[in-house]
């Protein structure tokens, strides 16, 4: 295979594994009985705690109106709780509940098992490639991401 058609190869792959992503956090969504946004901002909080209300609003890029929204939708769920931080009063902080890490367990435990376990087939050196490969990825995916949050709207807008 040339080295272009490997390229194009890898793209595909990506693209594909980009979908596979989506249609895995969909469904995690779904049994837990969140929408895609407040799984997003469960996330957050599960990987940084506790996290400020405004922290969780730059991390999740959303407005704080819809980051307390997603706050409050997340307690009710009795994923996080929110307390005052005791240094300054005037700031909220969120944390997972052990229901949280409990669904985290069995949402993504078993993917990060089966994750390991197909790398175990690769070799030191290839696990290092893989790595390279999937930082790069990720970098040229926020670049993106910031070159097209500067363009302007096309189409249709949402109603706000």
């Amino acid at each position: 295979m040339s080295k272009d058609r490997a390229m194009g190869e890898v793209a595909l792959q990506m693209r594909m594994l980009q979908q596979s992503f989506d249609a895995f956090d969909e469904a995690a969504a779904a049994m837990l009985g969140l929408n895609r946004t407040d799984l997003r901002c469960l996330d957050l909080v599960l990987a940084k705690e506790p996290m400020s209300a405004g922290e969780l609003t730059t991390a999740a890029k959303l407005s704080p109106a819809a980051t307390t929204t997603a706050i409050d939708r997340l307690e009710r769920a009795g994923f996080v709780t929110r307390s005052r931080d005791a240094a300054n009063r005037r700031r909220v902080l969120v944390a997972a509940t052990e229901a949280a890490r409990a669904a985290e367990r069995e949402v993504y435990g078993p993917i990060g098992e089966a994750g390991m376990l197909a790398l175990r087939r690769y070799g030191e050196e290839q696990v290092a490639v893989i790595i390279d490969f999937l930082e790069t990825a990720r970098r040229v995916q926020e670049e993106q991401t910031t070159r097209l949050r500067g363009l302007p709207v096309r189409g249709r807008t949402r109603d706000r």
